[in-house]
Formats: structure tokens, sequence, C-alpha cells
């Protein structure tokens, strides 16, 4: 029997692998602890199939995603959306073993992030995934990268979608997110994905650590919650368990803090991404 919480609980940023890692069985773990609400991101593209070489090549990860989405939402009292887009790692994997120089790199991932907006132009994803390498890199790679992410705020705006971002540990990405408005996004809708608690520029995606998520709650601005479970069995303990975003929202309103529980799972969601989380709980046939 599944708990439930008295709100919408929302995990913001994680991934499910059908094939090699738990799937479903983790999907059922959120829900049974008091999760409704998903956004599943691809994960990296060479982990569901070869390193991309064309655009085409990263198709199928997409419409495994799209799938593995769909059959969470079947088992939530809520539902899951995916998120598409190019893991900003993919230019080290292209560069250091592909033989592509940072130009051509670019340009493949900005043709990948090109083959996202088609499925959120069609409706079948919610956003977009992005960013730049979290680790050193050469200052070609670093421009390139940066480009990659400027593509990816071209086509947000275009779509009127979120972007969410992968980047190195920051609490200031202001500069990213005036990339962001000068391409014509709202950068409000910019996610910075694994966000301590504090952050300039994007809204934060806040890993769910304690300390980070008394740090957003008291800060009382826009924020959410994500566990970036990588779902791969060769990594059991890699980064946080599906359980953990219901189990921080329990222990939030323990400790008082009911409004920023509704800020990450009820206001942000609307905000960044256009979902209605209560509706969704309220009316199995709403999709919205």
């Amino acid at each position: 029997m599944s708990e439930e919480l008295g709100t919408p609980v929302l995990d913001d940023h994680l991934h499910l692998d059908p094939e090699h890692g738990r799937g479903m069985a983790a999907v059922d773990d959120f829900a049974r602890l008091g999760g409704t609400h998903l956004l599943v991101v691809n994960k990296p593209s060479w982990h569901l199939g070869p390193v991309p070489s064309e655009a085409d090549d990263f198709r199928p990860v997409f419409e495994t995603t799209v799938a593995v989405a769909r059959e969470a939402s079947e088992r939530l009292r809520g539902r899951a959306w995916p998120v598409l887009g190019v893991h900003p790692g993919l230019v080290s994997r292209l560069v250091d073993d592909g033989g592509y120089d940072p130009s051509g790199a670019r340009e493949l991932m900005r043709e990948g992030i090109g083959v996202a907006a088609e499925f959120v132009a069609d409706g079948r994803a919610l956003g977009l995934k992005s960013g730049r390498p979290h680790y050193d890199v050469s200052d070609a790679v670093w421009t390139a990268s940066n480009a990659v992410m400027r593509r990816a705020f071209e086509h947000g705006a275009e779509l009127d979608c979120a972007v969410q971002l992968h980047t190195e540990a920051s609490e200031d990405l202001t500069e990213v997110a005036e990339w962001a408005a000068e391409a014509g996004m709202d950068p409000s809708r910019v996610v910075k994905h694994y966000a301590s608690g504090e952050l300039a520029g994007p809204t934060p995606s806040v890993m769910s650590e304690k300390d980070w998520l008394r740090t957003a709650a008291e800060r009382g601005e826009p924020f959410l919650m994500e566990t970036d479970f990588v779902d791969d069995p060769e990594k059991p303990g890699m980064v946080l368990g599906p359980k953990t975003v219901p189990r921080r929202v329990r222990w939030l309103l323990e400790e008082g803090y009911e409004d920023a529980v509704r800020t990450a799972h009820v206001e942000t969601p609307r905000a960044v991404y256009d979902i209605d989380t209560e509706a969704t709980l309220s009316d199995p046939t709403f999709r919205g």
C-alpha cells in the first residue's frame, strides 16, 4: 500500500533504464513512498547504444525514454514526462575517443539537440536537456560546449519549453541565464540540474540533501527537487535512490516547510514546465 503525503511529489531529474537497470521497480519504490510525478531524462546516448555519429543515432535513446515515461505514468498517481537532449559529456567521447575536432563535435551535438526538439514540438517530450562539462576541458571544447547549450536555448525559445542544464558546480550562473534571455527564453525556465540550495540565474533543481533543501526552503525562492537517480546496476549507490524525494518531502513537512513543499512541487513546476501537478492527481484523465 502506497503512502500519501497530501501533496504532489515531483522528482525533477532521474533516469530509468528498462533494459539494464531497475526500471519500473524504481518507479514503484518512488510511488510507494508517496511520489506522484517524474521527469525522466534520457540517459547519455552511449549508455543505451553506440556513440552517435549522425543525428539519427540519437533517436533510439529518445524513443526509449518516451516509452519508459509512458509506462511509468501508468504506475503513478500523477504522471511522468520525458526530458530529452544531449549529455554534455558526449563532447569528450567525440573529441578524445572518436576522432572529432571540437567544431565537428559541436555540430553533431547541435544536430542531436535538434532531434530532441522535434520530440518536444510534436508533444512527445516536455523539455530539453543540454549543458557543458563539469570537468576541465580545453578552451576549444569549452567554447564548443557553450555553443551547443546556446543552441538549446534557441530551441527552447522557439518551442516555449524549459531547458535542463548539466553544468559545473556553481552558485552563480547569471551569464548562462543572460544567454538564454538573449535567445528569447525566460531565464526562469532554464533549470540547473544537480544544484545546491543557492543559485543565481537559472532555477535550481536541488539535489535532495537535507542541508541543501533547508537552504533552498529558507531562501523562499522558486526551486525543484531531484535525485539524479542513474539506474545503473553496476553503480547501485550512485547519486540518490528513487525513494529519496518523497522521504525528503515528508521531512520538510515535519520541519514546518509546507510553503517550500508547495513551491517545489506545485508552483515551480507550473511556472517552469507549464505542468499542473495538482490537476493530474485530481483528474486521472488530465494529461497537461
